[in-house]
């Protein structure tokens, strides 16, 4: 396992350099987005007005507060669960170019193969660990598709954002995999004792 400080957005040598298990911490940018805002680009077909080339996408949808000015203060910003988001995965990296993508609790052994092919990362985040990832993001700079709040798109700037672990790496190993994998095999060797 080795550890890596990032500047997102990243170049596909820096994401292939990173192997499943190895550690993270990201700086720069990331874009905030969720369910709706993924549903608007692929299944309603709107082009997303913020560039997502070599992003790292955090699974959010945040707790804000708008100010006078229309900017947006952070209240507590959290990750949600992955999974569910599997199927915008190969369009992310194949029509936008996103490098990374992070959640909380994986992604299914479907997101490996697009993941492999298209040079992108799965950074897990611990669950419930909002608060620090609040205190992690230095500004939200930009909100576009507001109608959509709190699933909108949004751009923060970060230091020190993580530690994060590569979950699922460029070159087709999954931690989520393998652990599975591992508990199948101790499930089938007690199967035997018994």
């Amino acid at each position: 396992m080795a550890s890596y400080q990032l500047t997102f957005p990243a170049g596909e040598d820096e994401i292939r350099a990173l192997r499943a298990g190895d550690e993270v911490v990201v700086n720069g940018h990331i874009i905030g987005i969720r369910d709706r805002t993924q549903i608007r680009i692929f299944d309603q077909g709107q082009e997303p007005p913020i560039d997502l080339s070599g992003a790292l996408l955090l699974h959010t949808a945040p707790n804000v507060r708008k100010l006078a000015d229309g900017r947006y203060e952070k209240i507590c910003i959290g990750t949600t669960t992955s999974a569910r988001m599997v199927r915008f995965t190969e369009g992310l990296g194949s029509s936008y170019g996103v490098r990374a993508i992070c959640g909380k609790g994986g992604l299914p052994d479907e997101a490996i193969e697009p993941m492999q092919r298209l040079g992108m990362v799965y950074l897990a985040i611990v669950g419930g660990a909002a608060a620090l990832e609040t205190t992690q993001i230095e500004e939200i700079e930009e909100v576009v598709w507001e109608d959509l709040m709190p699933e909108c798109l949004w751009k923060f700037r970060v230091k020190d954002f993580g530690p994060l672990t590569v979950g699922i790496d460029s070159h087709g190993d999954s931690v989520y995999h393998n652990v599975q994998e591992t508990a199948r095999k101790r499930l089938e060797a007690i199967h035997v004792r018994l």
